[in-house]
């Protein structure tokens, strides 16, 4: 009996972490990808209601569903060279953002793939903006099944103290 807790104990002392080190890397990721906001909140005139889409961004029972987030997002993406400009996703600009703010290589792939796959789900069409939220949202939603979605609290703290 005693030997089997040792070796929960164990197992979840080696997962544990990577899973914390990951919600630390997504926090970086996405305070890293907010910087240029301001730079698109005054190209594209967009109302309050994304601040509060990226306020609760990673909040799990928070679906964004403004047009405009979207857009703000498609802005975000654009600045980073991380999409070319049919709103595709450059893979290999992709990894080296996320590999930038302390993904390995494999998580930086994974990242990518994650996105690939929500991209290929929400084919191109007249709505770019729209494409980008279902894509965004997708994305949001396959980061909580691996339970990488960073800590709000620390992540609202390093974005205010970014500003």
């Amino acid at each position: 009996m005693s030997k089997r807790i040792v070796i929960v104990v164990f197992i979840y002392l080696a997962i544990e972490p990577s899973t914390d080190a990951s919600q630390d890397i997504m926090k970086e990721l996405m305070v890293n990808f907010v910087k240029a906001f301001d730079i698109c909140k005054k190209e594209l005139d967009l109302p309050n209601t994304v601040h509060a889409d990226f306020y609760n961004f990673w909040k799990e029972e928070y679906e964004i569903t403004h047009r405009q987030t979207g857009c703000a997002i498609k802005c975000l993406s654009a600045k980073l060279d991380l999409i070319d400009p049919e709103g595709k996703l450059r893979h290999g600009n992709a990894q080296k953002f996320a590999m930038e703010y302390g993904a390995d290589e494999n998580m930086a792939n994974q990242v990518v793939d994650l996105i690939h796959a929500c991209e290929k789900s929400f084919p191109s069409n007249d709505d770019e903006c729209m494409r980008i939220l279902n894509i965004t949202n997708c994305f949001k939603t396959e980061i909580h099944k691996l339970k990488w979605a960073p800590d709000m609290i620390l992540l609202v703290g390093e974005i205010l103290l970014e500003y």
